[in-house]
Parts: structure tokens; sequence; C-alpha cells
């Protein structure tokens, strides 16, 4: 079963955390809300979902990415996301699936 909501993330990219600029010193705020950290929840489980995929030898070249979407788009730039690393996505979903639905 595919998670939507992964795939959805991982389309659109990440959110970009709010900013406020005072005195022209930005600062990031932090997540409040309850809808913002389960978003934020969700993206962070696309890029570990999408990092599982990637094999081992290639695992740090792709660890400084943090969003999915780009995380997506680089092993598309380097021939990683074949037949293999899409059923090894899949499997992955699945049980991620299964541990949280059968436990």
């Amino acid at each position: 079963m595919i998670d939507y909501a992964l795939w959805e993330v991982i389309e659109n990219g990440a959110t970009l955390p709010k900013t406020t600029t005072v005195e022209g010193v930005v600062t990031v705020m932090p997540i409040t809300t309850a809808e913002e950290k389960a978003h934020r929840r969700l993206e962070v489980k696309a890029r570990s979902t999408l990092m599982m995929g990637i094999p081992n030898e290639h695992q740090l070249k792709f660890n400084s990415i943090k969003d999915a979407k780009k995380l997506l788009e680089a092993c598309l730039n380097e021939n990683l996301v074949g037949r293999q690393l899409q059923e090894r996505l899949q499997r992955n979903l699945l049980k991620q699936h299964m541990k949280t639905h059968c436990s």
C-alpha cells in the first residue's frame, strides 16, 4: 500500500520554515502548530524512506540533502532510481505500514 501523503511531500517539496526579519536580522520561527508538526514529520519520513532505498555505497553522497524532493531529483540525476530502488522503496513502505497497523 502506498502512503500517498509521503508521495505528496516528495512531489511538492519541503515547506520552507517561517522567518521574520527584525532590524536586518533574519530569525527562523519554530514550528508551533500541530499541523506544522505533522507536516514536518511527514517530510522527515519521506526523506528517510528515500534514503532506505539508496544503496549503501551511495548513502554518504546523498546524506547532506535534507529535502525529499531534492533527494529524489538527485537520485534521478545519478540514475539510481531504477527498478531495484523502486522495489526497495515499495518494500520499505510496506514494512512501515505493517509495523504501524498490525502491531
